[in-house]
């Protein structure tokens, strides 16, 4: 046998050897008993404020505004305007600053969606609901170069 022959045998041997004694290995312990809490656990939600924050940005104010709508929605008077004004009031929005869009089309029928508005600084929460609407929506958007968070036709909340 030739110097390279015995070479390949020993090497050959070798790897045949070392893949053995991995598959014999013991396997580790059991820990998922003893395991320590993760550092990388996913963090938990801050709650949701229960009053409107005069300082906070809109985004801020986004998460009580949000289930305000979403509480209306759920309730058996939810397709009046009034009644999610009513509900922001109650949480510390200031009515100066709304607009809401007529509950009733102009011929009478009720309005496929309605939509409201709170203005914090030069930002608007703006929600919409309707049947037509499938469930409510909540988000932030820029207010309008006149100031205002919605376009059209609003009513005025005299109430």
């Amino acid at each position: 046998m030739t110097r390279r022959e015995l070479t390949m045998a020993v090497l050959g041997t070798t790897v045949l050897a070392a893949a053995l004694l991995a598959g014999c290995a013991p396997e580790p312990p059991d820990q998922t008993q003893s395991e320590a809490p993760s550092d990388t656990a996913e963090p938990t939600e801050a709650p949701t404020p229960t009053e409107f924050d005069p300082d906070g940005t809109a985004e801020d104010n986004l998460p009580l505004f949000s289930e305000i709508v979403n509480d209306v929605w759920a309730s058996d008077d939810n397709i009046h305007g009034r009644v999610y004004i009513d509900a922001l009031v109650d949480k510390g929005f200031d009515r100066t600053q709304m607009q809401v869009t007529s509950d009733i089309t102009t011929i009478e029928w009720p309005a496929e969606s309605i939509m409201f508005s709170v203005r914090v600084g030069e930002e608007c929460l703006v929600g919409q609901i309707g049947p037509e609407t499938g469930d409510p929506v909540a988000i932030v958007q820029p207010a309008l170069g006149e100031g205002v968070c919605l376009l059209g036709n609003t009513r005025e909340i005299d109430w």
